[in-house]
């Protein structure tokens, strides 16, 4: 069975606070985007998992894919598989792109073995995973708070436009971005603010790691002015970082950007 995992682009990222467990609340809207990575799993007689293209550098047990295959084998006792994982979407870059390969592997699991949990269950068990990993069970925009975990439908539809993905060529740390960050209530709910036409946002809805990110990696603002400067209707970097991306109107895919090293458009 082979699967796409997609990424996720953050609008807007409020961190709110600090929680007794360590973790951060937030309020953000998660929106998903067609990059993939590439997923196959197949019955085997030993546990294995094949890492293609982006190198992932971690012993195999702290692999998420590993991670959510043990949390359903421990409680359905499906066996073991082969995993094969084609990453195409970098580290470090805010996307989702890990947290979306465990959840498909969830799903896929779920569907080889006709185990047959539901979306609420499965949403439970992507939850122990990660952050981001609830999202991609019904991967559909959503408003996303607590932990990123506690999830609302929303009706927010942005196709018809084309965003382009700008990857730098530097990552950053999830937990140092969270270190360094000021929580604040914000002066207007972000769950209003998306509701504003969207050549609204520029001005009114922020990513709060942007402040604090921003300063120690300023290539960043750089490419955030320049999407603007390229005709973007909204620009943002997507949660923690690295990537960027901007909103456009029309096809972005005739031209690159002085300070990535790769760039990608895409239709939403």
């Amino acid at each position: 069975m082979i699967s796409f995992p997609n990424i996720k682009i953050n609008i807007g990222l409020d961190i709110i606070g600090k929680r007794p467990d360590g973790y951060h609340n937030i309020e953000s809207v998660f929106y998903p985007a067609n990059h993939t990575d590439i997923l196959e799993i197949l019955p085997s007689k030993k546990f294995e998992l094949i890492n293609k293209g982006i190198a992932i550098d971690c012993p195999v047990e702290q692999n998420l894919c590993y991670k959510a295959w043990k949390l359903i084998n421990d409680n359905y006792k499906v066996g073991t598989v082969k995993i094969i994982l084609y990453k195409n979407v970098p580290f470090g870059t805010g996307l989702g792109s890990g947290s979306a390969d465990a959840a498909f592997t969830l799903k896929m699991l779920n569907d080889m073995f006709n185990i047959g949990i539901d979306d609420e269950t499965l949403i439970k068990y992507a939850s122990q995973i990660g952050a981001d990993c609830a999202f991609f069970i019904k991967n559909k925009p959503s408003f996303a708070s607590g932990i990123g975990t506690d999830l609302a439908d929303i009706k927010l539809d942005l196709s018809g436009n084309y965003i382009l993905l700008c990857f730098p060529n530097i990552s950053v740390n999830t937990a140092n971005a969270y270190k360094n960050c000021k929580p604040h209530l914000p002066e207007q709910k972000l769950s209003e603010l998306i509701n504003l036409p969207i050549e609204e946002w520029k001005n009114n809805i922020k990513n709060n790691f942007e402040a604090s990110i921003f300063p120690d990696y300023p290539i960043l603002s750089k490419i955030k002015q320049e999407l603007y400067a390229k005709g973007a209707v909204y620009a943002q970097m997507s949660g923690s970082g690295s990537a960027l991306f901007g909103i456009f109107k029309d096809n972005p895919n005739e031209f690159e950007l002085e300070n990535c090293k790769r760039t990608i458009g895409i239709k939403l």
